[in-house]
């Protein structure tokens, strides 16, 4: 199916919920890139036993289409200061929900409990921080359907799938904020700072 072999699909067969697939995906250890970057496609990524955050997006959107699901990711977009976070989006119930793979207490997993992708991002907006405390969440891009890389086998290649980051850079964004509204926002607290540091996965 998909092109998965029977070992593969004897693991991913049976997350057929997006809190099935949230658990597993906070079972694999970050992906710390520790000899280069790298872009593992869902076969890697339980080959690795490793994942990012964009590497588990699209672990996570793979799954949801074997149980018959659109494989959508959306793309976080962050100030030069920050980095992008990438997650996997899905509806039920007419409402959005995400999966997300983070080392962070936060942007995490979403209830499928908001009307629009917007309020969905939107939820994240204020622990979208750096060690600085400035919040740097700014853009996001509509929920792109992985299924247009089809053709270059994106579920299962042994090579890094790159192709897909690169489309989520030149992709259309939608501001979330303007820049009155930037000028006037609060830097996070010490409080907030110090839960931000809070790791699951020490490099």
């Amino acid at each position: 199916m998909f092109g998965f072999n029977k070992e593969e699909l004897k693991i991913l067969k049976p997350l057929n919920t997006p809190k099935k697939i949230q658990d597993f995906l906070d079972k694999i250890p970050m992906n710390f890139e520790k000899k280069g970057d790298t872009c593992y496609s869902p076969r890697m990524v339980l080959k690795n036993w490793s994942a990012h955050c964009v590497e588990g997006a699209v672990l996570a959107a793979a799954i949801l289409r074997l149980h018959g699901h659109k494989p959508l990711i959306v793309d976080m977009e962050s100030n030069a200061k920050d980095f992008d976070h990438v997650i996997t989006v899905f509806r039920r119930n007419g409402h959005w929900g995400a999966i997300s793979k983070t080392n962070h207490a936060v942007l995490r997993y979403r209830e499928p409990i908001y009307k629009t992708v917007r309020e969905l991002v939107m939820s994240c907006f204020h622990e979208y921080f750096t060690d600085d405390g400035k919040k740097n969440l700014r853009a996001f891009s509509n929920p792109v359907n992985l299924a247009r890389f089809d053709h270059l086998n994106w579920m299962t290649s042994e090579e890094d799938v790159w192709f897909i980051p690169e489309y989520l850079v030149d992709v259309k964004h939608n501001p979330l904020v303007n820049k009155k509204q930037i000028s006037f926002l609060r830097k996070a607290d010490d409080v907030e700072i110090k839960a931000g540091k809070i790791i699951e996965w020490k490099n």
